[in-house]
């Protein structure tokens, strides 16, 4: 029996550090690659650590420009998507209603819709109303993209914040929304902040949307202008790609440590209910 464990444990021990470098190994590759002059697909430590790479890439055309374009897109859809979340999820959280369920379902499955599969009429509908090429009308696509899962994201959270805090309010004669956005989201801060962090991350990361519906070259963000270091017939600038890698991933490191300290604070009601 101890043997059969011990093998049971080592293959597990295995797997783990098989997924580890799975995911390790691409990282490594980068911050070697960004230092390296003479950087292509293969992990090795570079001959000589230069800078080069990161000179080439810090212009307005290149990184600065389409950095701020993703920074006013994404946070602008990512405040639309939280702020509607909010809203939405009180009212499936605190009232009962024998269509809540199915309409959390109807929630739950327009999030697993290809946004691939829409794109055609939505591209279509902003021609339409003139909307397309223009910053906001992405970025309130974006946010509504997103906002299903974030409305199922905030609920969960939300029921959690007991309705006696909210009664207590209402006592003291508070409306419904200033219930919510002075007793329920203050004690729910760390939901809020998953929930912010996770939209901004996956618009952050938005592909095809922007591709798609912004033209100009000065509005595209820098997950579509990353294509620059693709050239003709394959060729890859594999240095500068992997350092502009790395510029790009800096903001959602650096907003995640930012609030990281507040997503194991919890609730914090152990007396908010006494007395």
């Amino acid at each position: 029996m101890m043997r059969r464990a011990a093998r049971a444990r080592l293959a597990a021990d295995t797997a783990l550090l098989v997924t580890a470098a799975a995911f390790a190994v691409p990282l490594l590759w980068l911050v070697l690659a960004s230092v390296d002059a003479e950087a292509d697909l293969r992990l090795r430590v570079p001959a000589s650590v230069t800078a080069d790479n990161f000179d080439a890439v810090l212009t307005d055309e290149i990184t600065f420009t389409p950095m701020l374009n993703s920074l006013l897109l994404c946070g602008g859809a990512t405040v639309v998507s939280v702020v509607c979340a909010a809203l939405a999820a009180y009212p499936l959280s605190r009232h009962r209603s024998r269509w809540g369920r199915s309409y959390l379902l109807t929630i739950l499955f327009t999030t697993c819709l290809p946004i691939t599969a829409i794109m055609v009429p939505v591209y279509g509908l902003f021609v339409q109303v003139d909307l397309i090429d223009t910053t906001y009308g992405t970025a309130l696509f974006l946010a509504t993209a997103q906002l299903p899962f974030a409305v199922w994201l905030m609920k969960n959270f939300m029921d959690g914040v007991p309705v006696v805090l909210e009664e207590a309010a209402w006592t003291d004669g508070a409306s419904n929304l200033q219930t919510l956005t002075r007793v329920v989201l203050p004690l729910m801060g760390p939901g809020v902040t998953v929930v912010t962090i996770y939209t901004f991350i996956m618009l952050w990361g938005n592909f095809f949307v922007p591709f798609m519906l912004l033209l100009s070259p000065e509005q595209l963000p820098a997950s579509v202008s990353i294509f620059t270091f693709f050239g003709n017939y394959g060729s890859v600038v594999y240095g500068q790609l992997a350092a502009f890698s790395m510029l790009y991933s800096a903001p959602v490191l650096v907003l995640y440590i930012l609030i990281s300290r507040r997503l194991g604070g919890g609730f914090a009601l152990g007396g908010a209910v006494k007395g």
